[in-house]
C-alpha cells in the first residue's frame, strides 16, 4: 500500500470514527489459581480482541494468557501484526474499522494514529476505572502519552534506567602485553596500538553502529538531544562531534578498528572476537553468554573484562541510559467494548496478578535468592519466556526489581548486566526528550535522518567523506528535516521544561 494511500485511508476513519461509540484455553496446570482478584472485576464480561506486534508465539498455548483470565475473569483473543510491512497493515485495519478493544503500538504507530483521530481519549476512563493504575504508572510516563493535553494510551515504561553496552577487552592479551585495562581515551589508543603491533589481529571490532558512547563521551557527547544553555541542540551540531568522528577516523586510518565496521552484524563482530581474530568489542550485556561460551571453546585460557566507562579529560563520564515508554497500549475509538478494556489493564496492575504475570508463580517459575528474583528452568523459559507480549502497562515501583530475573538465566548475561550497572551508575544520563509526546516533526523526520546521520559517520570515520565536508553534511541534516524536528523540540522542551 502506498503511503498516500494509508494516510488518506486513516484520514477517512478519523471522520467517521468520531461518532462510533475464541477464548484463551492456554498454560499450565502449574498456574495459580484465580483469587479474590478475580471477585473485584466478577460479573459477565465479554470476550475482549487485542492487537500485539509480531513474534513468533501461538498465544492459545502462553500460560500468562491463561494466568490473566484466571486473575481477571476477562477471555482475550490476540491477533499479531506480521513481521512485514506491520504498519501498512495496522492502518488497513484501522481503515476496516476492524473491532479491537485494546492495541499495543510502538511510538511511531501511536504518533500517526493519535494524529488522525482514530484513538480514544483514556481521561476519564482512568478516572473511573483506573485505581491500579494511578498508582503503578509514574507521572513522567504519562506525559508521554499526552496530546494537547489529553491522555490516549497507557503508558508502558521501560524495566528501569538501563545501559546495554560497554566496551569488553581479552584480559588474557593484555596480560601477555602487560597492559592494564584502559581508564581514559589516550590509554585506549595506547592499547590499541600496542595489540596492532604485538598481535597482529584487530584491535577494535564492531556492527556497523558509528556512534560509540564509551569513546564519544571522552569529548563530552552523550545523549541525541543535550541541553545547551537551556536550549535543545541535536549532537550532530555539537562542534565535539566533528572531534570525535576524526579520532575515530584515525583509529580506522591506523588499522586500530575492523575495516569491515561498517558490514558488521553483531553477530559477525561476535564471531571474529570469539575465533580470536580480534581483541575488544563494545558488547551488550545479553550477549555476555554467546560471548564467553564461544570464546572459551576455542580458548579455554582466554578471560573477557569489561572496560569501565572511559574519563575525560576531567576525570568525568556522561553514561546513557535506556528509559522511557516502551509501548503504548491504546483503545480505538471504534472499540466495541471500551470500559471493559481499561477494566482489564487496570486489574492486570493489582500487586499480586501483575507480580505473577511478570514473573510467573514463586516456587514454579522464580525463586528468590539473597533478595533477588531468579528464574526457575526450565519451567520458566517454556512458560513465562513471552509474558512481556501480554503485559500492557507496568508497575514501576516493582517491575525494574522483577524483570532482573530475566537477567538471571545465565552467569556470564547475569554478571554483564550488573557490572555495566554498576560502572554506570555515578555517570548516567537520560535524553531531554525522553517522556516527551510523539512530535510530528520528529517523528515524520527521525528515522529518514537517523539513516542520514549512520551513513554520513561511517564515510567520515571511514574517510570515504573528508571531514572538511562536516558542515555541509550539517547543512544537509538541516534542509531535510533537522530544523523542524529542532523547533519542535524546544517548542515541547521550553513548555514542559522544570
Amino acid at each position: 500500500m502506498k503511503k498516500t494511500v494509508t494516510v488518506l485511508s486513516i484520514a477517512a476513519l478519523a471522520a467517521t470514527a468520531a461518532g462510533c461509540g475464541g477464548g484463551s484455553d492456554a498454560g499450565s496446570s502449574s498456574s495459580p489459581a484465580p483469587s479474590s482478584a478475580t471477585a473485584a472485576t466478577s460479573g459477565p464480561k465479554p470476550e475482549l480482541r487485542q492487537l500485539n506486534q509480531f513474534d513468533r508465539y501461538d498465544a492459545t498455548k502462553e500460560a500468562p494468557a491463561k494466568w490473566i483470565t484466571e486473575r481477571t475473569g476477562y477471555t482475550v483473543k490476540y491477533d499479531l501484526l506480521p513481521a512485514e510491512n506491520a504498519d501498512e497493515k495496522l492502518n488497513l485495519l484501522m481503515a476496516n474499522k476492524e473491532p479491537y478493544d485494546l492495541m499495543k503500538l510502538n511510538k511511531n504507530q501511536f504518533s500517526k494514529l493519535v494524529s488522525s483521530g482514530a484513538l480514544e481519549p483514556l481521561d476519564d476512563l482512568i478516572a473511573k476505572y483506573g485505581k491500579n493504575l494511578k498508582q503503578a504508572i509514574a507521572p513522567e510516563s504519562w506525559e508521554a502519552v499526552k496530546v494537547n493535553g489529553k491522555i490516549y494510551a497507557i503508558p508502558e515504561a521501560s524495566s528501569g534506567n538501563l545501559v546495554n553496552f560497554e566496551l569488553a577487552v581479552r584480559q588474557d592479551i593484555l596480560d601477555e602485553l602487560g597492559l592494564k585495562v584502559p581508564t581514559t581515551r589516550d590509554e585506549l589508543y595506547t592499547v590499541l596500538k600496542t595489540i596492532k603491533e604485538k598481535k597482529g589481529i584487530i584491535p577494535l571490532t564492531g556492527g556497523k553502529d558509528p556512534f560509540i558512547g564509551d569513546i564519544a563521551s571522552t569529548f563530552g557527547l552523550s545523549t541525541q538531544w543535550e541541553d545547551n544553555g537551556g536550549t535543545l541542540r541535536n549532537y550532530v551540531e555539537n562542534p565535539a562531534m566533528k572531534e570525535y568522528l576524526t579520532f575515530m577516523n584515525k583509529l580506522y586510518k591506523e588499522g586500530l578498528m575492523d575495516p569491515e565496521w561498517g558490514i558488521n552484524t553483531g553477530a559477525k563482530a561476535i564471531e571474529k572476537l570469539s575465533s580470536g581474530k580480534a581483541a575488544m568489542y563494545r558488547v551488550a550485556y545479553y550477549d555476555g553468554g554467546n560471548l564467553n561460551n564461544a570464546l572459551l571453546k576455542n580458548f579455554p585460557n582466554a578471560k573477557m573484562t569489561l572496560i569501565p566507562f572511559l574519563k575525560d579529560a576531567n576525570g568525568k563520564n556522561k553514561v546513557v541510559a535506556t528509559t522511557g515508554v516502551s509501548w503504548f497500549i491504546s483503545i480505538p475509538k471504534f472499540a466495541p467494548h471500551k470500559d471493559d478494556a481499561l477494566k482489564l489493564i487496570d486489574a492486570k496492575l493489582e500487586k499480586d496478578t501483575f507480580k505473577g504475570l511478570a514473573i510467573g508463580q514463586e516456587g514454579v517459575h522464580h525463586e528468590v535468592k539473597d533478595g533477588k528474583y531468579y528464574p526457575i528452568q526450565p519451567k520458566f523459559a517454556d512458560e513465562w519466556a513471552n509474558a512481556s507480549a501480554f503485559v500492557t502497562g507496568v508497575d514501576q515501583n516493582v517491575y525494574p526489581t522483577y524483570w532482573q530475573a530475566r537477567v538471571r538465566k545465565d552467569p556470564y548475561v547475569q554478571s554483564y548486566f550488573e557490572t555495566i550497572q554498576e560502572n554506570a551508575k555515578p555517570a548516567l544520563v537520560i535524553d531531554p526528550l525522553t517522556f516527551a509526546p510523539p512530535l510530528d516533526n520528529i517523528s515524520k523526520n527521525s528515522q529518514k535522518l537517523a539513516k542520514l546521520v549512520e551513513d554520513s559517520f561511517l564515510k567520515f570515520i571511514s574517510g570515504s567523506e573528508p571531514m572538511s565536508n562536516y558542515d555541509a553534511f550539517v547543512a544537509n541534516w538541516k534542509a531535510q528535516g533537522g530544523d523542524e524536528m529542532t523547533k519542535e523540540a524546544n517548542d515541547w522542551y521550553k513548555a514542559n521544561k522544570k
